[in-house]
């Protein structure tokens, strides 16, 4: 008797060099499985959102804010999450500006349905969103078609050698605030695959994460091809940012403050309906 081929799990993160680095060593196949076969495919984290209200792919990273959009389709990994723990997407501008200023101001966005936006529509309800790709949002700021730019990825660390002056971080914000962390992006897993294939696919992502924190060196090298006009240190400095003890294991805290993000989201009126936060481990 023959043994059943892998099933092929189509994969889809967006490449950043967090990303890169807590998927590298399935991407390199230095762990496999009988069971499953991964096929990675590179997408920005928009696309991905777009995407995952189709159901298109098996496992796919997705926003927190994209959650109550595709809770139908799919479920949380308890691994794989990054998560800003008192820093994150941060709005800057052209010229010193206070947060309470960005009231009714022209605001350069990456997409409506980052967690980002949501967070920022959180601390401040009114302003005017101009979307632009999040590695154009500066662009827009300095040609001053906005008064201030939403960051996210690498240009949280990058924004002031463009000379731009930090308004706020949300992540520090949403810290102070509710004493949380604040869940960015996750890893969601088709509600629709066998059980069996569900609980490896689970074990799979939080061995490539361990394996990338045991073997930071080699993960972080592999890395640094997805890190945009970057140098190893600041590279190395925005993975350790993303990829730590909250991306290998959600424990209570993420659960807890994707919980609280997504009630006030729909209080705001961001979110139509209450959606309850569903883990699978």
């Amino acid at each position: 008797m023959t043994e059943a081929s892998p099933v092929e799990i189509v994969c889809a993160h967006s490449p950043d060099s967090d990303d890169a680095f807590m998927f590298y060593a399935l991407a390199t196949k230095k762990i496999r499985s009988r069971l499953v076969r991964f096929r990675h495919v590179l997408e920005d984290i928009e696309t991905l959102n777009r995407k995952a209200t189709e159901g298109l792919y098996e496992l796919t990273a997705i926003s927190y804010h994209a959650y109550p959009y595709v809770a139908d389709k799919y479920q949380l990994l308890a691994s794989g999450s990054s998560v800003g723990d008192g820093y994150g997407p941060m709005i800057v501008s052209l010229a010193p500006l206070a947060p309470e200023e960005l009231k009714g101001k022209k605001i350069a966005i990456p997409g409506k349905m980052t967690t980002a936006y949501l967070a920022l529509k959180i601390m401040e309800p009114d302003f005017e969103p101009i979307v632009a790709p999040f590695d154009k949002v500066l662009d827009v700021l300095r040609d001053k078609a906005v008064d201030a730019a939403l960051v996210i990825h690498e240009a949280q660390l990058t924004y002031p050698k463009g000379g731009f002056h930090l308004v706020a971080d949300l992540g520090r914000w949403w810290k102070k605030t509710y004493q949380l962390p604040l869940p960015l992006g996750a890893n969601a897993l088709l509600r629709s695959l066998p059980d069996k294939v569900k609980t490896e696919c689970c074990r799979l992502m939080k061995e490539s994460i361990s394996y990338a924190l045991e073997n930071h060196d080699e993960a972080l090298n592999y890395a640094m091809q997805f890190a945009r006009d970057m140098e190893q240190p600041l590279a190395e400095k925005f993975v350790g940012m993303y990829v730590n003890h909250h991306t290998l294991d959600a424990g209570e805290d993420v659960p807890k403050a994707a919980q609280k993000l997504l009630d006030l989201g729909h209080e705001v009126g961001m979110i139509p309906h209450k959606i309850q936060v569903e883990f699978i481990r």
